[in-house]
């Protein structure tokens, strides 16, 4: 998909449709939904009137134009309530656009940036936030689609954006915004890509084959490899434990983003199993069928990194993330088991399913090692962080309340759903062990809080946060 901004009249742009907006129970029509009204002599507001069009988020009409425009077709659509209005709206429309654009077999459109005019959004902030919806709405997976779907007539996809400005300040900064949504978009399809790709074809060395893709000229990234004997001398033995069924060897990643004039360090920490069957204590087989996506975690610490090599930040970021597969073979680790972490920790495994902490548990040690200033990690950690905040929110939990309201802050800009759970601490009691210093489950109740409270053990005094992005990380249905 090509998106252009450039200086011009959105009604005098060729165009397979012009796309428009309205607030929801606007009085009147302004600005370019106004003025092609009027070049249609008044049949947008009948249309309204006739359709009783209410402009609530997403409505929309698609009508053609009669060839009083040089757009074939218009399409209106509700930008929602007017105080409500920010820039995951602007997201949002952005996939309307490309929703709308297959229903109705157009190739090309043209619009302005949605609530500059109106509603005082920054033009640079909607400019990105556009480009983000259209781009990741438009993200399709079709490697695995065989002759039959080659054979098939595809709908007509949206390959043309023209957004067109003639404000000086919205032309002076949107560029800015939409390369940065490019850069995004392009960084959250690659994390797609690589939780979509079956677990066969991206085995723990394949993953950080795709980590070491990242390492060009002028990137700044570095990339080194923790393989089984690196793991085996560092003292992993938590997480080769995890690998120890299965017949693809472990092997770490240690991305670093390390830029000229760096104020700060940050580790960013994700779950890398690029299967889980649940070991010894097998999962049900319709439990397994999605288990491609337990290594979403370190997909996203890859994406991350892609995006880094545009945005240059001036902080140093360490990307750490150990790749394994939970397999059920003759040498699996077993419940009952005790495995020691990097550190020391002695942990009892009572389950076996409950493999990504313990992994975690080296890889936040490895992590905790660089001496950051903050540590986030990243992992599809618990089915209970699913029940407590369905498939659409993920969880935070932090030892730091400074480091949790920037998160928090930052998941409301970027209209990620996140939602904080309580670092509980009298729920450490289940979590320890009999024989070990703790074990790997803590019972089923409160299962997320439980989770984050056996990984906070590695974490020292570091402010840390740990999202649980179980739900999230895999979307079936449109969100």
């Amino acid at each position: 998909m090509n998106i252009e901004l450039i200086q011009g009249n959105i009604l005098e742009k060729t165009c397979d449709f012009l796309a428009l907006y309205q607030f929801k129970d606007a009085k009147r029509l302004t600005g370019a939904t106004g003025a092609a009204d009027q070049e249609m002599a008044g049949a947008i507001s009948a249309l309204i009137e006739q359709k009783s069009f209410a402009g609530k988020l997403g409505e929309n009409m698609v009508f053609p134009t009669f060839g009083k425009m040089k757009a074939r077709s218009v399409a209106l659509i509700g930008l929602g309530d007017k105080k409500k209005f920010n820039a995951d709206t602007v997201r949002k429309i952005g996939g309307y656009l490309v929703k709308l654009s297959r229903e109705h077999r157009m190739r090309s459109v043209a619009t302005n940036l949605p609530g500059v005019e109106t509603a005082s959004l920054p033009a640079c902030e909607s400019a990105q936030a556009l480009t983000e919806g259209l781009l990741l709405a438009g993200h399709q997976f079709h490697t695995y689609k065989g002759a039959q779907f080659k054979k098939e007539k595809k709908p007509r996809e949206l390959g043309q954006v023209f957004i067109l400005e003639t404000d000086k300040r919205a032309l002076k900064f949107g560029p800015e915004g939409l390369e940065a949504g490019c850069v995004l978009a392009e960084a959250t399809m690659l994390a797609r890509d690589l939780v979509n790709t079956p677990s066969a074809d991206m085995t723990p060395a394949q993953l950080v084959e795709e980590a070491q893709k990242l390492i060009v000229r002028g990137s700044n990234i570095s990339c080194k490899v923790l393989d089984q004997k690196v793991m085996e001398r560092l003292g992993m033995n938590a997480a080769l434990s995890v690998a120890r069924g299965s017949q693809y060897a472990p092997v770490g990643a240690h991305l670093v983003y390390r830029p000229k004039n760096s104020k700060k360090t940050v580790a960013i920490v994700g779950k890398a199993v690029t299967f889980d069957s649940g070991g010894l204590s097998l999962k049900p087989a319709q439990s397994m069928e999605t288990m491609k996506i337990d290594m979403a975690g370190a997909a996203s610490v890859i994406g991350l990194f892609k995006a880094l090599t545009v945005l240059k930040p001036e902080v140093t970021v360490h990307g750490i993330f150990l790749a394994v597969e939970n397999m059920p073979g003759g040498s699996a680790y077993r419940p009952g088991d005790v495995v020691t972490a990097m550190d020391g920790t002695t942990i009892e495994i009572k389950n076996t399913d409950a493999e990504g902490r313990v992994t975690l548990a080296d890889a936040l040690v490895y992590a905790n090692k660089q001496k950051p200033d903050l540590m986030i990690d990243l992992a599809t950690l618990t089915g209970a962080c699913v029940v407590a905040l369905g498939e659409d929110i993920a969880g935070l939990m932090t030892n730091n309340e400074r480091l949790g309201q920037k998160l928090l802050r930052a998941a409301k800009d970027t209209g990620e759903l996140l939602w904080e759970l309580p670092l509980y601490e009298p729920y450490m009691e289940p979590i320890k062990s009999k024989i070990a210093d703790i074990n790997n489950t803590g019972g089923c109740e409160a299962g997320a809080i439980k989770g984050a409270l056996f990984l906070k053990l590695f974490v020292g005094d570091t402010p840390w946060a740990h999202l649980d992005i179980a739900g999230p990380s895999y979307a079936e249905k449109e969100t």
